[in-house]
């Protein structure tokens, strides 16, 4: 049997309101050489019968099912499962457009030392309606990426379910990595910028559905503290020392960070780039998210500490967006862990 050019990597978790119009738009591409190895990771709602539907009329689907194992675990099997030198991602709730794969595929075959490339994205609704005023311009070039990828402040220079990647280049870095759950494509991104080129295409091929309940919106702190532990990993790569992440589970609690990183001032540097990141973020911020922020002021009590700027101006979106007990909790220890002069 010959080898398609692409493997499609969709895992599916209760994706079933949608789902057929992921499919429908993987299906309608009009670069056809592709097989699709979708993982249904334990769904509920009837998404294994839709994506068994689908393989029962094109031979190109292909489906694994198993018990929920998370997209992490999902997608290695599905990189372990592919035949493509090229490796799609896909998510059960977006849309490709129907030139993705073409463009794509022209662009790394025009560019062998480039490893991975991603598209644009259009957002919208849960509805499918154009999400207005949330226009996202990712990085072209790999310069603007690796740029975008050693600040703590710019966010994912890539859209991770718009991605196609060079399978050998994904095999060689030993795919995902099960620690960084919920950041796991940011991490990637910054192991593969120590072999290869990335880039953006120009174009907007793929329709991002946003919703309330999706991971980017559930688990904030959790990203942003993978991944800040993710950029001081790669710290130490670069800087020819062993990652000391290579081989976790799960990652360590903040508290043990400077143990783990054999050196001072790792959590320390961490709770700084988490509150960073954290304070365009209302529920986490007077959540989850408090007792690491007051963690980080008692860290800046001392004379010429870094304090991360913007605190007060936070306690005033807590109150803007009724969230009154979260304002007044972050005011006061705002006002109780003042710099020491």
């Amino acid at each position: 049997m010959t080898s398609p050019r692409i493997t499609v990597a969709l895992s599916v978790h209760d994706n079933a309101a949608y789902l057929a119009l992921a499919l429908d738009s993987i299906l309608a591409q009009t670069f056809g050489d592709f097989e699709l190895v979708a993982v249904d990771d334990g769904s509920t709602d009837g998404s294994a019968a839709i994506l068994d539907s689908y393989a029962a009329r094109d031979p190109r689907v292909r489906v694994i099912h198993q018990s929920n194992r998370g997209l992490i675990a999902s997608l290695n099997l599905i990189i372990a499962e592919a035949r493509a030198p090229y490796i799609a991602r896909m998510d059960g709730d977006d849309m490709a457009l129907p030139e993705r794969f073409a463009q794509q595929i022209a662009f790394l075959d025009a560019h062998p030392d480039h490893g991975l490339v991603g598209t644009q994205i259009r957002g919208i609704t849960e509805t499918g309606e154009p999400r207005r005023g949330h226009t996202v311009d990712h990085p072209l070039t790999a310069e603007a990426i690796a740029e975008a990828l050693g600040s703590s402040v710019s966010g994912s220079p890539l859209c991770h379910p718009s991605v196609m990647i060079r399978r050998d280049l994904l095999e060689s870095v030993g795919g995902y990595r099960a620690a960084y759950r919920h950041c796991e494509d940011y991490d990637l991104w910054l192991r593969l910028a120590e072999r290869t080129r990335m880039a953006n295409l120009p174009e907007r091929l793929l329709l991002y559905r946003y919703s309330d309940t999706q991971v980017s919106h559930r688990h904030v702190l959790a990203q942003h503290y993978g991944a800040a532990i993710a950029r001081l990993a790669r710290i130490e790569r670069l800087q020819g020392r062993p990652d000391p992440s290579d081989g976790w589970q799960t990652l360590p609690p903040i508290e043990a960070l400077d143990h783990a990183f054999g050196r001072p001032g790792v959590a320390r540097q961490v709770r700084a780039e988490v509150t960073r990141g954290i304070l365009f973020a209302p529920d986490t911020l007077a959540g989850e998210g408090l007792p690491l922020i007051i963690a980080h002021l008692k860290d800046g009590r001392e004379a010429g500490a870094h304090r991360v700027p913007g605190l007060w101006r936070a306690v005033a979106r807590l109150v803007r967006n009724h969230r009154p007990r979260g304002a007044w909790q972050l005011a006061r220890a705002l006002i109780q862990n003042r710099p020491r002069r």
